[in-house]
């Protein structure tokens, strides 16, 4: 089988799952089963590092790490 990524639209919002199936239309009907209300915007095969450098929500929810706060930098009255 394949890894597909399906793109949807519920309500308002935008989402993006990945599946395993046959074929794209497989995975679109799939998808849609699970979700009847949801509009299937797009089907297309994984990409493995196209996902990796831009992940899902969910995945990138997962995977990232807290990055320091940085306060913006302060100009004096004198610069600019």
């Amino acid at each position: 089988m394949t890894s597909y990524t399906v793109g949807l639209k519920l309500g308002v919002r935008a989402k993006v799952l990945t599946i395993e199936a046959e074929d794209a239309l497989v995975a679109a009907l799939k998808i849609k089963l699970e979700n009847p209300e949801a509009l299937v915007t797009y089907v297309r095969k994984s990409n493995r590092r196209g996902d990796r450098r831009h992940p899902h929500e969910v995945q990138r929810a997962k995977t990232t790490v807290s990055a320091p706060f940085y306060a913006p930098m302060q100009l004096s009255a004198g610069m600019g």
